[in-house]
Formats: C-alpha cells, sequence, structure tokens
C-alpha cells in the first residue's frame, strides 16, 4: 500500500506541475558562497538538481512531446489540452474563493460547468467562445495573498524551479485534482501520463525563448555586459 500511494504521488507531480527545465547555467561551476544572491542561499544544490533535470527531461519527456507533437492532428491536441485544463476547474475554483475573489471564483464554476457539459467533458473551451474569461489561481499565489513569504528560490527533481512557499503548495495542488481520486486502473495512468506530455508540449516555445536568452546572455556577458541585462522579456 505504501510503495502505491509513492508511486501515485510521484506521477501526479509529473503529470499536473511539469514546469519547464531551464537551462542557462548548464555545468558551470557554482558561484562562492558569499557571492551567491539571498534569494538563492542553496545555489549549489539547485544546480545540481537543475543538471539533472536537464538530461532527465532530454531522454523522457520531450522526445515523447515532439513525437506527440509531430504525429497528433492540431484538433487533437487542442482538446486534450482543454481537457486537461478543464479538470483543474475545482482548483482554481477552490483558490479564487480562499483569495476573497467570489466573483471569480463563480466565473470559473461557471467555466467548468459549461465545458464539462456543453464542451463534451472540456474537449472545446466553449466558455472562452462565450466570453467567460479565466480567473487560474493556485494555492502557491493563495498562500502569497495570506501574506505567506515566498521564500527562497528552489528547484525540485523533476518538477522545475520554484519557491520554498510554492514547494509546499505542491501537494494541495495535486489534491485539488479530480483525478487523484479515480480508481486506480489503466486508464487513469493513460490520462496523467497524456496530460504531462501535453504540459511539456505547450513549454516548446519556451525551450526556444530561454535558449536564445542563454545565447545573448553568454555573447552579451563575455563583452562586460551584465547578464541580466540579456534577459529584458523574460
Amino acid at each position: 500500500m505504501l510503495s502505491y500511494r509513492i508511486r501515485q504521488w510521484f506521477l501526479v507531480l509529473c503529470a499536473v506541475t511539469l514546469t519547464a527545465l531551464t537551462a542557462c547555467a548548464g555545468n558551470i561551476p557554482a558561484a562562492p558562497k558569499d557571492e551567491r544572491a539571498e534569494y538563492d542561499p542553496w545555489e549549489p544544490l539547485n544546480r545540481r538538481i537543475r543538471n539533472f533535470n536537464q538530461g532527465f527531461d532530454k531522454v523522457t519527456f520531450k522526445p515523447l512531446a515532439k513525437g506527440y507533437d509531430a504525429i497528433m492532428p492540431g484538433f487533437i491536441k487542442t482538446g486534450i489540452h482543454n481537457f486537461s485544463v478543464n479538470l483543474l476547474g475545482p482548483l482554481f475554483i477552490i483558490n479564487n474563493l480562499l483569495q476573497g475573489k467570489p466573483g471569480s471564483g463563480g466565473k470559473e464554476f461557471g467555466r467548468f460547468l459549461i465545458n464539462s457539459t456543453l464542451g463534451i467533458g472540456g474537449l472545446i473551451d466553449v466558455a472562452t467562445r462565450g466570453g467567460i474569461e479565466a480567473n487560474r489561481e493556485w494555492w502557491g499565489e493563495t498562500f502569497a495573498v495570506w501574506g505567506i513569504p515566498d521564500g527562497p528560490y528552489v528547484v525540485i527533481p523533476i518538477l522545475g524551479p520554484n519557491t520554498l512557499s510554492g514547494a509546499f503548495a505542491l501537494p494541495l495542488n495535486f489534491a485539488s485534482d479530480p483525478t487523484f481520486y479515480m480508481d486506480d486502473s489503466t486508464e487513469k495512468w493513460a490520462l496523467y501520463g497524456i496530460r504531462a506530455i501535453d504540459a511539456r508540449m505547450q513549454l516548446f516555445e519556451f525551450d526556444e525563448l530561454v535558449e536564445d536568452a542563454c545565447i545573448r546572455s553568454l555573447h552579451q556577458g563575455s563583452r562586460g555586459v551584465p547578464a541580466k541585462a540579456a534577459l529584458p522579456h523574460l
């Protein structure tokens, strides 16, 4: 039972919150302790985990997502993405209400209801077409509204960068996903898998943006220009 629970939580983490595994650092040695930024006191550990995440992504999520993107017709990919986002409706409803925004919470409830019915289980985003805008709020944002400090920067294995408070909020994000409460079955894990692949595919444009920023950062840095100045749009 314990091993099953560990496996379940691990796969949910990968499926629901798969994030971009940023690239700029590579295997550059960590900065001396007295030169580390206040927000990144665990830089050596974060850098090692980030390097691991890069390698893991290159042999797992990224090639799977590229194959999926190349094979699947556009309308199917759009439907799966809409379906994945719609499943997180309860998460968005709860956090809007907890942040003291009943109007936004009501809109999210309306979106979830409309897309789950008229949108054929969320495959079609009928609500957006009808002018009901999304108000997506997560537990990490709710923590911020409640006055909980972000804390230092952390990099989580597989899941990527976050803040310390955001890391503590992750289990609540997962627990707010209705899929987590489905009976264990092949269909359930296939659903998690396709959602994880879709989430990774959505980051392809971000990958190109980061790669371009890194190249410009290294080029300008070698000429004495601060690296931060090379990332004006990030």
